[in-house]
């Protein structure tokens, strides 16, 4: 399958310039999904360079590259200090991680990401977990589903959707897309209709594959490994996620709390290498839908 039908990278070249590439350093791509990011890398590594790629999606197995220089891991990357002691390796030289859901995900009727398709409600990125967007739609308690819609979604109305999802599962399970969006579409008016059920799957996506705690676990684990003078360019697409980035990189930790020496210097790990977000022009925007919403933050580790 070819890498521009199974996804199309976002900002591929800002994003890998921002890791300023050296050739015979060691790298890791925190999302392979179609390969655009990694093979990018790969063509700017000399023939010692070292290029590790996460991807929890058997899918994206399809995409993997023959090349002596690549290493391909089966996992999430919250998992990423595990792999490189593993693999050996103590420091890297650049993180890339471009945590949008990938265009093959959306268009995959079977998967349950998006709510243009009939199917079920299943929204697993890695489809060996257990579980589901229909199991946490049919046992999670009110109260648990409106805190989720809240967070993960900043939908107004969190309380009045748990409401009606329970009161319907009450009568008869919510197994499909379209069981779900019989639900939960008399909730929303015509004009904003798409936007907030685009609002209300990414919810349930974060949900089902923890992706947030995730995202922690694997920038705590980038203060860790990348080296002093490494780079770490992440590109996110929802303000939830790109809140931890930000704050990371300017203070060291996921609450954004300025934390000061006896000089009063702050103590971040990073340094922002670009202050103001890079993001797609005009013209990618209209080529490739899915980056109107990205945002890419590109720091380097301090000493």
């Amino acid at each position: 399958m070819k890498e521009t039908v199974y996804h199309i990278p976002v900002l591929l070249n800002a994003t890998v310039d921002g890791l300023d590439i050296q050739p015979d350093g060691t790298y890791a791509d925190m999302t392979f999904g179609g390969g655009g990011h990694s093979r990018e890398i790969l063509s700017r590594l000399g023939p010692n360079g070292k290029l590790y790629s996460f991807d929890q999606d058997e899918d994206a197995e399809r995409n993997i590259m023959d090349d002596p220089r690549f290493t391909f891991v089966r996992s999430n990357f919250r998992y990423l200090k595990n792999w490189m002691r593993y693999h050996g390796v103590e420091q890297l030289d650049g993180i890339l991680a471009d945590l949008g859901v990938s265009s093959h995900h959306f268009d995959a009727q079977d998967r349950g990401f998006s709510f243009r398709f009939e199917g079920k409600l299943d929204m697993r990125m890695n489809r060996r977990a257990e579980l589901t967007a229909e199991q946490v739609l049919n046992t999670y308690d009110e109260e648990k589903l409106a805190t989720l819609f809240r967070m993960y979604g900043e939908l107004k109305n969190s309380r009045k959707l748990a409401a009606v999802i329970v009161q319907r599962r009450n009568k008869t399970p919510i197994l499909t897309i379209e069981d779900f969006l019989e639900v939960i579409k008399p909730l929303f008016g015509r004009d904003r209709e798409k936007k907030e059920l685009a609002k209300v799957f990414q919810a349930l996506r974060i949900e089902v594959n923890r992706e947030m705690e995730a995202l922690r676990e694997m920038l705590q684990a980038a203060t860790e490994l990348i080296r002093p003078g490494g780079r770490l360019a992440v590109l996110t697409y929802h303000s939830l996620e790109d809140r931890l980035v930000k704050n990371v990189i300017k203070t060291g930790n996921f609450e954004g709390e300025v934390k000061q020496d006896f000089f009063g210097r702050i103590q971040a790990p990073f340094r922002a290498v670009n202050n103001k977000v890079i993001v797609p022009d005009a013209t990618e925007q209209e080529q490739n839908p899915r980056s109107r919403s990205a945002k890419l933050r590109i720091a380097e580790r301090m000493e």
